[in-house]
């Protein structure tokens, strides 16, 4: 019984600090919000005062910031550019990404081993080593100031076909011996039994690659110089350097391309966490 009180206190003292440190990487994203629904003016007042965080007492005013931004800059063509890549660097992923996890957990060829810990290799590369490279053979492609040029070098990655790797290794390989029996061929195996099976590193992969997707700004800087197929990211800096600047404008384009990040790690995130968690356990 004398545990309990210590249990409890500690309980309080956690969820304090837990609750304090929430605010503190809250509180950019609440003041970005609050700016953008207020008047220029505003939003320089009472800097030294909660009232910093919250919007304009005039719900009127709300939307003022958003009309005027929509009207000086075609921010819904840069919003269906970013919507465009990240679905389909999405979908790329998951399929080229799987498909090779299923190649290494499931087929035994020459060399196996050797490219898989080369792959794990690149774990530790950082991608900004290599852009130079990539961006040499997109250039070497043809494709340089199109959609492909952003798309096909984030498809494939190693830590993607590494948790594809473990989940299909946790599926015993009897379910591929039945269904090979029934006259299943290795894509169809791979279609109608193992990617069903593997739904949370799906939506793991989906989830990431849709962020690393829509948060991407050096590479399609890069490769893109018709500002009309410029993602989002990419073009907020030219909303920003765009005079005149209105601080309530910029605050809503940030406030534009941050809010379809957290709707989709609210959907997705029960799953986010099971596909980290087992990622380095192979086990379901």
């Amino acid at each position: 019984m004398s545990d309990h009180p210590k249990k409890f206190a500690l309980t309080i003292i956690s969820t304090i600090l837990i609750t304090l440190l929430a605010f503190l990487f809250l509180f950019p994203l609440v003041w970005m919000i609050a700016s953008s629904l207020k008047p220029e003016a505003e939003i320089y007042k009472n800097m030294d005062s909660f009232r910093a965080f919250l919007p304009s007492f005039n719900i009127d005013q709300w939307g003022d910031a958003y009309k005027n931004l929509l009207s000086r800059f075609t921010v819904l063509t840069y919003i269906l550019n970013s919507l465009f890549y990240g679905l389909s660097v999405t979908a790329g992923s998951i399929l080229v990404n799987s498909l090779a996890g299923y190649g290494f957990s499931k087929f035994k060829f020459k060399g196996q081993k050797f490219i898989f810990g080369l792959l794990i290799a690149m774990l530790v590369i950082p991608g900004e080593t290599i852009i130079i490279q990539k961006f040499q053979i997109v250039k070497a492609l043809g494709i340089l100031n199109t959609p492909w040029a952003v798309i096909f070098p984030s498809l494939a990655a190693p830590f993607y076909i590494y948790m594809f790797k473990n989940f299909f290794d946790a599926i015993s390989n009897d379910v591929v011996e039945s269904a090979e029996m029934e006259g299943a061929g290795s894509f169809m195996i791979y279609w109608k039994i193992m990617l069903p099976m593997a739904k949370p590193a799906i939506a793991t992969v989906g989830t990431l690659s849709f962020i690393g997707s829509w948060n991407d700004y050096i590479w399609p800087l890069m490769v893109l110089t018709d500002s009309s197929k410029f993602p989002l990211q990419v073009a907020i800096t030219n909303i920003n350097n765009t005079v005149p600047v209105y601080m309530n404008q910029v605050m809503a384009i940030l406030t534009i391309s941050t809010l379809p990040l957290i709707i989709v790690y609210l959907f997705f995130q029960k799953y986010l966490v099971q596909g980290l968690g087992v990622s380095g356990t192979g086990e379901k």
